[in-house]
């Protein structure tokens, strides 16, 4: 919210005998030089409603004179109508409306709005900057604070401003972060084999659920949903997983994180983005590494409510026509139906959402036979 502040030191102006020189109806506040000799000359200022980007130039003598006429011209009501710096939003009093320069910019609020100033982004961006920079200092003289601190907020907030600051996301081979490969298996030598194989895993799972759903296939339809099973896995193979969804370094295939390694939550299934902005790299710590293995590959289109079911139905029911495995693989393992997610967006609720039944099926390729 707009507060006044001091004015600027400035250069006194010497002082005039009060009403001495006034006339009859001169009304000494007036904006223009009709008034007499008490009238302050007219400064030209830039005047722009809340949020507005157009400016209008207005020309006034008093405080009251600017007030009155902004009001007009932006339609405001002037009772509970105020003026402040565009620059950082210090409410304008009459004393400091004195001392502003010509051109001026001012924002004109009117009852209820506010308005914290244009440089505010650009000062945090340079808070951010220094602060990032000096984050060695910064993580020491936290874990300082945090030894003796009792108070639980307080505490977290410690906690995770070191955790935040205190990655080595740049690093890419174990003797480079020995710290951030404890407890995982010695074969992996780099980070992005590591995610990689994570990514590979969870691919893996899909397949085992996809390949014990046989129990629940009709008898008679078994038999051919081996064999789109037995595709599917030949084209799982063929693709590595998709373990390039989780690997930095992948340049040609598909990545779902920045070249640094950073992943963004692409939002539950009903939305298409993520309300919270939830963001992690699993690259820059350990912890971030545990963590981001409780984000999800969610299914929009449901593998076990939908997809599945379906395609078992669809081999039982084919009658002679051929079943459209690849069209059931992506929605199974590609991001055509995957969104990474963070735990707190992953609705598990009933999405309500089949399978196209335009693409269940695709027609056989004919051969004709020249006679």
């Amino acid at each position: 919210m707009a507060t006044p502040r001091p004015p600027p030191r400035t250069r006194a102006r010497p002082s005039r005998p009060a009403a001495a020189h006034a006339r009859p109806g001169s009304g000494g506040s007036g904006g223009g030089r009709a008034g007499g000799s008490m009238a302050e000359p007219l400064r030209a200022f830039r005047l722009r409603g809340c949020g507005s980007p157009q400016k209008f130039g207005v020309a006034a003598g008093s405080l009251r004179g600017l007030l009155r006429k902004g009001c007009r011209l932006l339609q405001l009501p002037l009772p509970g109508s105020r003026l402040c710096l565009y620059e950082d939003g210090t409410e304008v009093t009459e004393s400091y409306f004195r001392a502003l320069p010509p051109q001026t910019e001012l924002v004109l609020l009117g009852p209820g709005e506010t308005w914290r100033g244009s440089a505010g982004a650009s000062d945090i961006e340079g808070f951010l900057a220094a602060f990032y920079n000096q984050r060695d200092a910064v993580v020491e003289a936290a874990r300082q604070l945090l030894t003796d601190e009792q108070a639980p907020r307080r505490q977290r907030l410690l906690a995770d401003l070191i955790h935040n600051l205190n990655e080595n996301s740049l690093a890419e081979d174990k003797e480079d972060d020995k710290k951030w490969f404890e407890g995982l298996e010695s074969r992996f030598k780099n980070k992005s084999s590591y995610m990689r194989y994570s990514c590979e895993s969870r691919m893996r799972s899909y397949m085992k659920e996809v390949s014990s759903f046989i129990s629940n296939v009709h008898p008679t339809a078994r038999d051919a949903y081996k064999r789109i099973i037995d595709l599917m896995s030949d084209k799982l193979r063929s693709v590595k997983y998709n373990g390039c969804y989780f690997d930095r370094r992948e340049e040609e295939a598909v990545r779902l994180c920045t070249a640094e390694g950073w992943f963004s939550c692409q939002g539950p299934f009903d939305r298409d983005d993520c309300p919270c902005k939830h963001s992690i790299n699993p690259y820059g710590n350990r912890e971030s590494r545990i963590l981001f293995s409780t984000w999800n590959l969610d299914h929009i289109i449901e593998k076990k409510r939908a997809v599945v079911p379906e395609l078992a139905e669809a081999v039982k029911t084919r009658d002679g026509r051929e079943v459209n495995w690849e069209y059931f693989y992506q929605l199974l393992f590609t991001v055509d139906n995957l969104k990474l997610v963070h735990i707190a967006c992953h609705k598990k609720t009933n999405h309500n959402l089949s399978c196209d039944k335009t693409k269940i099926y695709r027609k056989r390729k004919q051969n004709h036979k020249i006679s």
